[in-house]
């Protein structure tokens, strides 16, 4: 049996949501439902700009205390004081929680079902797929033997994708297949950019999807261009990990098989397949 892999994620930060209305002002912001969000399962969701564009991706997980919000560590400041301001006079209290929980990737047999929640012994667990689980923790609880790295790219081969600062306000939720990683409720009701991502759902204007690519090295917000369109960006990373990334391109240059490259003359990037039907 292989042994327990354990990674530090220092790239994730956490905000903290807590009151008596936190969950009612969760469900009102995010584009999944956390009404009905039960205490020991976890939700994929997006926050979106009223012109439907995602503002950060959030993993949100119900505690004894509340609701977590996992997001990318270089988006809280901003996120946190933007989301603030439409607390109003909600019995809601969002803070910035990154320096009160440890963030751990491990790679172990997980029993449970995709995104259930354990708390035990001050810690949280979160499975995240049949392989993989997040724990949330005290600072040094548990003992590092990998890189974030490996679990970055192990997100990215899952499809899970993550705005950053560099990817903040360029998506609309269907662009990076967040409804297809469970991450969109189109029943909930209203959410800021609500109608312009159920019109782009129920009209078919989303030209633009995500894909998975291999061949080199790239980063989040880096331009990709396609031979259909000459010398003219076509696409964005969205994450990225060892040669492999997330990026969002244009559908039809896909379907045509045109290539892609990370530069108008460099050698054409592999779009690979994720695990969830495009």
């Amino acid at each position: 049996m292989a042994a327990t892999r354990i990674a530090k994620l220092d790239h994730y930060g956490l905000l903290s949501a807590a009151g008596d209305d936190a969950r009612a002002f969760l469900h009102a912001q995010l584009t999944n439902d956390v009404e009905n969000l039960p205490p020991g399962r976890a939700r994929y969701a997006g926050w979106c700009s009223a012109k439907g564009r995602l503002l950060a991706t959030f993993l949100v997980v119900p505690h004894a205390d509340g609701f977590l919000l996992q997001l990318s560590r270089d988006l809280v400041p901003a996120v946190l004081k933007r989301l603030a301001m439409f607390v109003l006079r909600s019995k809601v209290k969002i803070t910035d929680a990154s320096g009160l929980w440890a963030q751990y990737g491990v790679w172990e047999p997980v029993g449970e079902s995709a995104l259930a929640v354990s708390e035990k012994d001050g810690a949280l667990s979160v499975a995240i797929d049949n392989g993989r689980r997040l724990v949330l923790a005290p600072e040094g609880r548990l003992s590092p033997n990998a890189s974030a790295e490996d679990w970055m790219l192990a997100e990215v081969r899952a499809g899970h994708p993550l705005i950053a600062q560099a990817t903040q306000d360029q998506f609309v939720p269907q662009m990076v297949n967040l409804e297809l990683a469970g991450g969109v409720d189109f029943k909930k009701g209203c959410y800021p950019g609500q109608e312009i991502v159920a019109r782009a759902q129920y009209r078919g204007a989303v030209k633009r999807r995500m894909y998975r690519l291999r061949g080199a090295p790239l980063q989040a917000g880096q331009e990709l261009y396609s031979d259909d369109a000459p010398g003219q960006p076509s696409g964005m990373v969205v994450n990225a990990a060892g040669d492999e990334s997330l990026a969002v391109l244009q559908t039809s240059a896909v379907e045509a098989k045109s290539p892609v490259r990370a530069q108008p003359q460099a050698p054409a990037l592999e779009v690979l397949s994720l695990p969830y039907a495009q």
